[in-house]
């Protein structure tokens, strides 16, 4: 008999995969690349026709050994990691280290891909092997030699020219300035006022508003009524006009389609996990893993959703077929659509896989299955079950209404109403939009009305509104900029996200991204002198032309050398002519309070503030955020308790603080918002009691009253208990999304958990 030796990337998946090829085939895993660029200087060598240097990944190593020993006794190779570039990469590794080792002297390799892990589906694949396909190998050592060029020459200009330790990466550098772009837009943001007005009325016991369209003849645009004075004038020119009621002069009924998604892409995904689960990109990316690689659901282990490293939105015709069958079966034959809905991709290669991210059995039912998954695994399989059901469903119809109102000549309110007639594939799932805001006519049903017909009137209100900037990136609206700007690729955005938030170029804060003062720093470098390299369009140019190498419609050499020779040149420029205050100051319009020299926006150890710029002769300093103009303010009957000065209200580098006025004579300094007392007795001192306060970045946590004599500490609410388990004085509340509510014991080696939701 044949003995096949079959390699993968993951334990999950050989073992799912072990049991449906059955006897004289061996699987074994790669655990992921099993050669690297060696990490050092020369790995790539442009010189030499972007030779690149590989070494064995250290931890895979023994992983490699296995693959090795059980060649030396298999008939032939069978290379089936995923189908995408980097499983091509990685099945192209494996046969380049079986050859050195001379281990496949006249034994066939063979390479076979499939998109879920099913039995058919690898059956199948068995049956139509290949090659390894070097253009795609090519597009991956393409993006590597690129990322490890840009890596290892940016990075050290930056030590040099910013601070040591910092890095920047072709396709990271890019998103980051978008997100600094967004906060600088926020920071320029001028406040608006302006006004609505609105009638509130009563027909048939249902009350309802209408919005005011048009004033004396004049249709109205956002900042007509731009103040308080002129809102009160409009409101009561209109409350004397209308009397009593208003009269319906028009009515205009319609009928509107709204159109299902289209099945998951890896970006859509991210973006509705992100918005309907609170999930990271990254947490995403694991659990869908998981679900592909298989989970045994009662009858053995078996992949439950298709690849999920895709920018198709196609489906398998036989998968189209079953669904098509269980909607007409469970939601009714009306709900099908008489022809299969077509969607178009926006990606002109969608190369990652031949189909969207779907079921491998629509009969699958989520609830079904849902004691076989962990609570994050059930969420997003059934937020995927849900999307691609929906998405062969027929259109919602929605009966829309728009109902003007005349309040006298040339005034005229409009009332927007809708009713979901016939719910379609809403019965099934509903798309959510980042940063929706509610609209006049949002799902509000309206009473019948009639052309000529008066509607008591209430009362006329006048709103006050203001202008409000862009909202800060959230991780669902960074991956679709990221996607409409071409930056990555949808396989990459997890570990782009993730890269920004480790170098602590930036953090999230109530689930929005918002730059570090070193982020600032290190994309204005980036934007002022590599311009060309984080602009968007170069970095989607250069996505495409990865593509096209992975297609074999241009080859790798040519495009590295295009890229690298005007990029080494750059390097060497700023090197010699960019000193470190030119990267690390901004200059400012202010002359220095103390010496009258110019100041300065600086990059500190603790981040950015303003300084002289005739420093160390002048040690001028304040607070970026803090104005020299704005004396601080003295709290009124209050004395400082060590020295019985006044105290004052005080700006620094983390807000405002209570500090004494005879600083710095006197350093005495307390908070504004004080701590509260959890009343629960700190269980290290025994003496104090733990306070809950907030960091510098307002994250709340607790610790002992008595700091710093007691420097004991927590991240969760602590609870007046002792552990059942070690006695330890107190127990904490913890709360998270896939555990819910938890008492724990604070003793890590203790491991005491009590989940509250269960009991």
């Amino acid at each position: 008999m044949t003995k096949n030796l079959v390699i993968v990337e993951s334990p999950a998946k050989a073992k799912t995969i072990e049991k449906y090829l059955g006897p004289g085939n061996i699987v074994l895993a790669s655990y992921g690349h099993v050669r690297d660029l060696v990490p050092k200087e020369g790995a790539v060598d442009p010189d030499n026709g972007f030779a690149m240097r590989y070494e064995v990944v250290e931890k895979n190593s023994k992983h490699v050994e296995a693959i090795a020993k059980s060649m030396k006794s298999a008939d032939c190779l069978i290379l089936a990691t995923d189908p995408d570039r980097e499983g091509e990469a990685i099945a192209w590794s494996v046969q380049e280290l079986m050859l050195e080792r001379k281990l496949l002297k006249d034994k066939p390799v063979k390479r076979v891909v499939f998109h879920e892990i099913t039995k058919i589906a690898i059956k199948e694949a068995m049956t139509h092997p290949r090659e390894v396909a070097m253009p795609m190998v090519h597009a991956q050592q393409a993006r590597r030699a690129l990322d490890y060029l840009v890596g290892f020459k940016l990075s050290p200009l930056l030590w040099q020219k910013v601070r040591r330790g910092l890095s920047a990466g072709r396709v990271q550098s890019p998103a980051l300035r978008l997100i600094v772009e967004r906060e600088e837009e926020i920071e320029r943001f001028k406040t608006e006022e302006y006004w609505t007005l609105h009638a509130h009325l009563l027909e048939a016991k249902q009350e309802f508003t209408a919005k005011l369209q048009q004033y004396q003849g004049e249709k109205l645009t956002q900042f007509s009524i731009a103040n308080e004075e002129h809102a009160t004038i409009v409101q009561d020119t209109l409350s004397k006009a209308a009397g009593d009621h208003l009269l319906v002069v028009a009515l205009d009924k319609k009928q509107r389609r709204r159109q299902p998604a289209a099945p998951f892409i890896t970006s859509t995904l991210q973006q509705e996990a992100a918005r309907k689960l609170g999930f990271t990109a990254k947490r995403t990316m694991m659990i869908a893993q998981q679900l592909y690689e298989g989970i045994d659901i009662g009858e053995g282990a078996a992949g439950l959703i298709s690849y999920m490293r895709t920018d198709s939105v196609n489906l398998a015709k036989e998968a189209v077929d079953e669904i098509r069958a269980y909607i007409a079966q469970h939601y009714g034959a009306r709900n099908v659509p008489e022809t299969q809905p077509v969607y178009k991709t926006k990606s002109k290669n969608a190369q990652e896989a031949h189909e969207a991210i779907r079921p491998t059995s629509v009969l699958n039912i989520p609830d079904k299955i849902k004691q076989y998954l962990s609570a994050d695994q059930y969420k997003l399989y059934a937020l995927i079950w849900k999307r691609t059901v929906a998405s062969q469903m027929i259109h919602a119809t929605l009966d829309t209404v728009a109902v003007d109102l005349s309040a006298g000549e040339g005034n005229i309110f409009r009332a927007n109403g809708s009713v979901i007639s016939d719910p379609g594939f809403i019965a099934v799932y509903q798309e959510d939009k980042d940063d929706a805001k509610p609209q006049d006519d949002s799902e509000t049903v309206l009473p019948p009305m009639t052309v000529g017909q008066k509607i008591p009137l209430e009362k006329i209100v006048g709103t006050q509104h203001f202008t409000e900037p862009p909202p800060r990136y959230s991780e669902a609206s960074l991956v679709k900029a990221l996607e409409e700007h071409g930056i990555g690729r949808p396989s990459t955005y997890a570990s782009i996200i993730s890269t920004l938030q480790n170098r602590e170029y930036v953090f999230l804060d109530k689930k929005r991204f918002i730059p570090t003062d070193v982020g600032r720093v290190v994309n204005r470098f980036l934007t002022r002198f590599f311009a060309t390299y984080v602009d968007y369009d170069f970095t989607a140019n250069l996505e495409d032309d990865l593509d096209a190498v992975a297609r074999a419609e241009k080859e790798w050499i040519p495009l590295l050398e295009k890229f690298w020779q005007p990029f080494k040149t750059q390097i060497a420029l700023i090197q010699e002519t960019v000193e470190r205050k030119d990267v690390t100051q901004e200059a400012m319009d202010e002359a220095c309070p103390k010496c009258a020299k110019p100041l300065s926006i600086r990059l500190g150890r603790k981040g950015r503030f303003i300084g002289c710029t005739t420093y160390p002769e002048c040690d001028y300093t304040r607070n970026l955020e803090s104005s020299s103009t704005v004396e601080p303010e003295i709290i009124e009957g209050r004395t400082c308790e060590k020295c019985g000065k006044p105290l004052l209200i005080r700006e620094g580098r983390y807000g405002k603080f209570i500090g004494c006025s005879g600083y710095p004579d006197c350093r005495y300094l307390e908070p504004i918002e004080k701590p509260s007392d959890t009343k629960v007795a700190c269980p290290k001192c025994k003496q104090g009691s733990i306070l809950q306060r907030k960091s510098r970045r307002g994250k709340v946590f607790y610790s002992c009253n008595r700091y710093p004599d007691c420097d004991y500490a927590l991240w969760d609410e602590p609870l007046a208990e002792s552990c059942p388990n070690c006695q330890w004085p107190i127990l904490t509340l913890k709360v998270s999304k896939r555990k819910g509510r938890e008492k724990i014991c604070p003793q890590k080696e203790c491991g005491y958990t009590l989940s509250l939701d269960e009991e």
